[in-house]
C-alpha cells in the first residue's frame, strides 16, 4: 500500500525519478494495476496534470493502461482531450488508437470532450486518428456538431464542418429533436447562425419534434437585441415559419389550377402578414398567462382571507350551558355567520374566478395549438369570465366591510359600476361575434370563388 501511495503521489507531481525508483524496487507495479485498479490509474492522474514525460514512461512500461477506465468510464485519453494536452494525446494515440472510440457514461468519446472545450489542435489530431469518432453520438443523441453549438465553440465547429462535410450529420436532430441551427437560433448565437446559413448543406426549414422551424423557435424564445439580425439572416437564406410552409403548399396547388403565380411584392406582403399574425398570437398568449396568474393569486388570497377574517376561538357557553354568541369554531369565516347569504355568493364568484384562471394556465402549458386563433379566442372568453368574477368578488367584499350608514350610497355606486361593466362586456362580445362572422363569410366566399375558378379551368382544359 505504501508503494502504491508513492506511485500516485509521483503521478500527481510528475516525479519521473521517484517512478524509476519504484519500478526498480518492484518491476511489476504498473502491470498489477490493470488487475487491481478500479478507479483512476496513475496514467489518468499524470494525464490530468499534464506531465508528458511521466505519461511516456508509464506507457513504455505498460501500454495497456491506456485502455483502463475510471469510475466514469473515462480513459486517460478522455482526460487529456478535455484538458487540451496535445502531446499527451499523441502519446496515448500511439499506445492505443482505438481509444478514440471509447465512450464514457454519457456516451461521449474523447473527440466530443475536446469539442465541448474547443480544443482545436486536439480535435485535429483525434479526427486524423479516427474519422469514425466524429460520427458517433452521445446517449442524448447529440452529434459532435450539437456539442460545439451547445457550448458555443464556433472555431471548433468551423474546423469540423470543413473536415466532415456530411449532409445527414449536419442536419441531424439530437434527442430533443433539435438541429444545430435550432440550437444556435434558440441560444441567440448570431455569429454561429450566420456561419451555418452560409453553408449550403444546412437545411434552414427543417422542423423539430414539435413542428417548429428555426424562425418559429426565434419567435418563441426570450426577447434579445440580436433577434432582428437573426430573423433577417434566416429570411435571406429562405427561412420560413411552419404555417408559412403549409401556406406555400396550398399556394402551389392553387397556382397549378389557376396557371398564375403571385408577384414578388405579393409574396413579401403575405409573409409579413403571417409574421404579424404569429406575433399577435404569441403576445396574446403571454398577456393571457400573466393575467391568469394574477387573477389566480388574487382569488386564492380572497378565499384564504375573506372579509371580516376568522373566528379566533370556539363558541363560549354560560353556566346554564347556553351559547353567549353564534355557535362557531376557531378558524371559521366570520362572514359565513354574520352575512350568510352574501358569503355564499362570495364563495361562488371567487371560486369561479380561481378555477377559470387555473384552467387557462393549464390549457396554455398543455401543448395544445395555442397558435390557432380560435383557441386563443376561447381562452379570452374564459378570462372574461374570470375577470368578471373577480369584479363581483370585490363588490361583495367592499359591501360587507362598509358600515351600514354608508351602504346605501355604496349600493348606488355598485349599480352604476355593474351597468357599465355589463355594457362593456356586451359590446366586446358583440364586436368579436361580428368580426368572426365576417371572417367566416369572407373565407366562405373565397372558397366558393376558388371552386368556380377551378371548374372553369377544368372546362377550358377539356374543351
Amino acid at each position: 500500500m505504501e508503494i502504491e501511495k508513492r506511485l500516485y503521489e509521483a503521478a500527481a507531481e510528475g516525479d519521473v525519478r521517484t517512478l524509476h525508483e519504484l519500478l526498480q524496487h518492484d518491476d511489476l507495479i504498473l502491470d498489477r494495476l490493470t488487475l487491481t485498479c478500479f478507479n483512476e490509474t496513475p496514467l489518468h492522474i499524470a494525464a490530468m496534470r499534464g506531465h508528458v514525460e511521466l505519461v511516456k514512461l508509464i506507457l513504455t512500461r505498460n501500454p495497456l493502461l491506456a485502455a483502463e477506465l475510471d469510475f466514469r468510464k473515462s480513459s486517460a485519453l478522455h482526460v487529456a482531450s478535455i484538458k487540451g494536452y496535445l502531446e499527451i494525446v499523441k502519446e496515448l494515440l500511439v499506445a492505443n488508437p482505438e481509444m478514440c472510440l471509447a465512450r464514457d457514461r454519457e456516451g461521449r468519446n474523447p473527440l466530443h470532450l475536446a469539442a465541448i472545450k474547443g480544443r482545436v489542435e486536439v480535435i485535429k489530431e483525434l479526427v486524423q486518428a479516427s474519422h469514425l469518432a466524429a460520427l458517433q453520438t452521445t446517449n442524448h443523441g447529440e452529434s459532435i456538431f450539437h456539442l460545439c453549438v451547445k457550448h458555443n465553440q464556433l472555431e471548433a465547429l468551423n474546423l469540423l464542418i470543413e473536415t466532415i462535410s456530411d449532409y445527414q450529420i449536419m442536419n441531424a436532430r439530437d434527442g430533443d429533436g433539435y438541429t444545430i441551427l435550432h440550437l444556435a437560433v434558440g441560444d441567440k448565437q448570431i455569429e454561429t447562425v450566420k456561419y451555418l446559413l452560409k453553408n449550403n448543406k444546412i437545411e434552414v426549414n427543417l422542423k423539430d419534434d414539435n413542428g417548429n422551424t428555426a424562425l418559429d423557435i426565434l419567435a418563441q424564445s426570450r426577447r434579445d437585441m440580436n433577434d432582428l439580425q437573426i430573423g433577417e439572416s434566416l429570411r435571406e437564406a429562405g427561412g420560413l415559419r411552419a404555417n408559412e410552409i403549409s401556406s406555400s403548399n396550398t399556394q402551389t396547388v392553387a397556382k397549378f389550377h389557376n396557371k398564375e403565380s403571385p408577384s414578388p411584392h405579393t409574396q413579401i406582403a403575405l409573409v409579413q402578414k403571417q409574421d404579424m399574425a404569429g406575433d399577435w398570437l404569441s403576445k396574446k398568449r403571454d398577456a393571457i398567462m400573466v393575467v391568469a396568474s394574477l387573477i389566480a393569486t388574487m382569488a386564492f388570497q380572497a378565499g384564504m382571507n375573506p372579509p371580516g377574517g376568522f373566528w379566533q376561538a370556539n363558541e363560549e357557553v354560560n353556566s346554564q350551558g347556553k351559547s353567549l354568541q353564534m355557535p362557531h369554531k376557531a378558524g371559521e369565516a366570520v362572514m359565513a355567520y354574520s352575512h350568510p347569504k352574501s358569503y355564499r355568493y362570495f364563495i361562488r364568484v371567487n371560486t369561479t374566478a380561481f378555477v377559470a384562471s387555473l384552467s387557462t394556465i393549464l390549457l396554455l402549458i398543455s401543448g395544445l395549438p395555442f397558435r390557432k386563433k380560435l383557441f386563443t379566442w376561447a381562452l379570452m372568453v374564459i378570462m372574461w369570465l374570470a375577470v368578471t368574477s373577480v369584479a363581483l368578488t370585490y363588490g361583495i367584499s367592499i359591501y360587507i366591510v362598509t358600515p351600514k350608514k354608508d351602504r346605501e350610497q355604496l349600493g348606488q355606486v355598485i349599480e352604476v359600476a355593474v351597468t357599465v361593466w355589463c355594457s362593456i362586456m356586451a359590446l366586446l362580445f358583440l364586436g368579436n361575434t361580428i368580426r368572426l362572422t365576417y371572417k367566416w363569410m369572407a373565407k366562405k366566399q373565397q372558397s366558393e370563388k376558388f371552386e368556380r375558378t377551378k371548374s372553369a379551368n377544368l372546362i377550358h382544359v377539356n374543351v
